[in-house]
C-alpha cells in the first residue's frame, strides 16, 4: 500500500463541498461556508457548505416527496440490490482516495482509514443480499374462512446522524439498510469529517439513485441536527454518538413520536482471568485502548485483571505501551494518530487529571505530546482504579487505559456490569465453562470471548441500557427500518351479527 506524502497532500487545494439535494449539489441559501482542519497537520483541508434550516427543510422536503411519489419504494428488491452494489464498487474504486479524507479529517493512520473504508464497501454489498430477502409472513392456519397476510413496508423518510470517529463505516452501517428496505433519507455527518459521505453522493448518483432518494447535508448539529429530529416529515431517526446528545435527540423527537435507533457510548471491559492465553490478552489489551486513538464506542477501555496476575500483567502493558508509534497518520507504521478535535484532547486530559485528583496512579503518559503541529496524546495507562471513580464509569473516548482488579469469577462480573453502559465486552480465559459463564452474566450487547473488537457484517451491533436501543448489521437489520402491516381476509359469506337468525 502506497501511502501518499505529508507534502504532496497538503500542498493540495482543500476539498471543496456542497450540499446534495434533490439530486443536485447546491450551496447552501444562505451562502454560508465552513471549514475543516486536519487535526494532524494544522492546515485547512476541506471548505463545505454550511446548511441552516431552509437547508435542512429542503432536503426533508425532497426526501419525503421521492418516498410518497418517487420510484425508489415501488422498484423491485432486486433493483434496489443492483444499485446497492454499484455503490460498493464505486467505493472500492475510490478507496485510495475516501481513505485520505478520512486521514486528513479524522486524524487516524492512513492504513486502518483503508480498513475501514474497505469495511464499509462490504457493508453495501451485505444490505443489497438483504433487500432481496426482506418479507413478511402468511397465516393460512387462523380457519377455512381466514386468511392472514403481514407486511413489511418501509418506514418512510429515515434521519441519519453521524459521528466523526468512523465516519464512513458508520454511515454504512446506516444507510444502505434503509434503502435496501426501500426507505429515503435525510444524512448529516458530523462537522469535522463530512468529507467521505459527500463524497459518497456522487458515488450514489452514478450507481443510478434516483433524485431526492439520498440527500446529504453539512453543518451544525444544534441547527440542522434539531431540524432532521423533530421534523414532522421525518418518520425516523438513527443515530450514533454520544449518550448524552443521544438522550437530547430522542427527547426532542418524542413530539412526533417518530422512530428511534440509537447507537451510543460504552466503558467496555476486558476480563483478565490468570489463566489467560497472555500473549494474545496482553496484545488485545493494548490494542484494544489505543485503536483509533481510543476514540471509539467499543474502545477496551477497561482491563479487569484477576490480582494473582495484575502486577505482572499491567507491568507488561505498560512496556507494551511504550512500543506503539503515535504521530504523523500519513507515515508508514503509525498506530495512533491525532485526536480529532482539540476540544476532545481537552477533555481526555480532564479525566486523567480527575483520576489522578481521586486517588489513582497515572502509569504511563497522560499528557499532551509535544509535537511542532497537530494533536496528539501519549499512550496513557491508569493503574489503583476503583468502580466509583469517574475514569472507571465515564466514557473517556481517547488513549487511555484504566486498571482494576478481582478476585474472582462472580467479582469480576459485578465489576463489569458496574456501569451505565452495555455495549460490548471481551472474556480471557482457557477455561471454556469459565468463558461461557461470564459471557452470559456479562450485560452488553457484543461479548468476545478470547478475542476483542472483530466484527462481521451478518452480526448484530447495539448495546444495553444507556449503550443505545435497538441492533445494527446482521439478517434483520433492513427491518428496523420497516412498519408491520397485517392484512386480515376473509373468504366467502360473512353473517351480519345484528341481524337475527333464521
Amino acid at each position: 500500500m502506497k501511502i501518499p506524502t505529508t507534502s504532496e497532500v497538503l500542498a493540495r487545494e482543500p476539498f471543496q463541498g456542497k450540499l446534495l439535494i434533490d439530486g443536485a449539489w447546491v450551496d447552501a441559501a444562505d451562502g454560508a461556508t465552513f471549514e475543516r482542519e486536519s487535526p494532524a497537520h494544522d492546515k485547512v483541508v476541506a471548505v463545505y457548505a454550511k446548511a441552516g434550516v431552509a437547508d435542512a427543510e429542503k432536503a426533508i422536503e425532497s426526501a419525503r416527496r421521492a418516498f410518497d411519489h418517487g420510484e425508489w419504494p415501488k422498484m423491485k428488491a432486486a433493483e434496489r440490490a443492483t444499485i446497492l452494489r454499484k455503490v460498493a464498487d464505486g467505493i472500492l474504486a475510490r478507496k485510495e482516495e475516501f481513505a485520505l479524507m478520512e486521514t486528513l479529517e479524522n486524524g487516524k493512520p492512513y492504513e486502518q482509514a483503508m480498513s475501514e473504508i474497505e469495511g464499509a464497501a462490504d457493508l453495501w454489498q451485505y444490505a443489497a443480499t438483504l433487500a432481496r430477502n426482506l418479507h413478511g409472513d402468511s397465516y393460512n392456519n387462523l380457519g377455512e374462512d381466514t386468511l392472514g397476510v403481514v407486511l413489511r413496508d418501509p418506514i418512510g423518510v429515515v434521519s441519519v446522524i453521524t459521528p466523526w470517529n468512523f465516519p464512513f463505516l458508520i454511515v454504512s452501517q446506516k444507510l444502505p439498510f434503509a434503502l435496501a428496505a426501500g426507505c429515503t433519507a435525510v444524512v448529516k455527518p458530523a462537522e469535522v469529517t463530512s468529507g467521505t459521505t459527500i463524497m459518497l453522493g456522487d458515488i450514489l448518483i452514478e450507481a443510478g439513485m434516483p433524485a431526492g432518494a439520498v440527500n446529504i447535508i453539512s453543518g451544525s448539529g444544534r441547527v440542522v441536527g434539531d431540524v432532521m429530529v423533530t421534523h414532522k416529515d421525518v418518520d425516523m431517526l438513527s443515530f450514533t454518538g454520544s449518550t448524552g446528545v443521544g438522550k437530547q435527540a430522542v427527547a426532542k423527537s418524542a413530539d412526533t413520536l417518530k422512530k428511534v435507533s440509537m447507537e451510543l457510548g460504552g466503558k467496555n471491559p476486558q476480563i483478565i482471568f490468570d489463566d489467560c492465553d497472555w500473549d494474545a490478552a496482553v496484545d488485545a489489551t493494548v490494542f484494544g485502548i489505543y485503536f483509533n486513538a481510543g476514540q471509539c464506542c467499543n474502545s477496551g477501555s477497561r482491563i479487569l485483571v484477576q490480582k494473582s496476575i495484575a502486577e505482572k500483567f499491567v507491568a507488561e502493558v505498560v512496556e507494551r505501551s511504550k512500543l506503539v508509534k503515535v504521530g504523523d497518520p500519513l507515515e508508514a507504521g503509525v498506530q495512533v494518530g491525532a485526536i480529532t478535535t482539540t476540544k476532545q484532547c481537552e477533555t481526555i486530559l480532564e479525566y486523567v487529571e480527575s483520576a489522578r485528583k481521586e486517588g489513582a496512579t497515572i502509569a504511563l503518559g497522560g499528557s499532551r505530546m509535544d509535537t511542532d503541529g497537530g494533536t496528539y496524546i501519549e499512550p496513557t495507562v491508569v493503574t489503583g482504579v476503583t468502580k466509583d471513580m469517574e475514569i472507571a464509569k465515564e466514557e473517556v473516548f481517547g488513549p487511555v487505559l484504566a486498571v482494576l482488579t478481582f478476585d474472582d469469577l462472580d467479582d469480576a462480573i459485578d465489576l463489569a456490569n458496574s456501569t451505565l453502559f452495555g455495549l460490548s465486552a471481551a472474556v480471557w480465559s482457557k477455561d471454556f465453562s469459565t468463558c461461557m459463564t461470564a459471557a452470559r452474566r456479562i450485560d452488553a450487547g457484543t461479548v468476545w470471548v478470547n478475542t476483542f473488537l472483530e466484527g462481521n457484517a451478518e452480526l448484530p451491533f447495539g448495546g444495553y441500557r444507556e449503550s443505545g436501543i435497538g441492533r445494527e448489521l446482521g439478517r434483520l437489520a433492513t427491518e428496523d427500518y420497516t412498519e408491520t402491516k397485517t392484512l386480515f381476509m376473509h373468504l366467502g359469506e360473512r353473517t351480519n351479527w345484528y341481524l337475527p337468525k333464521g
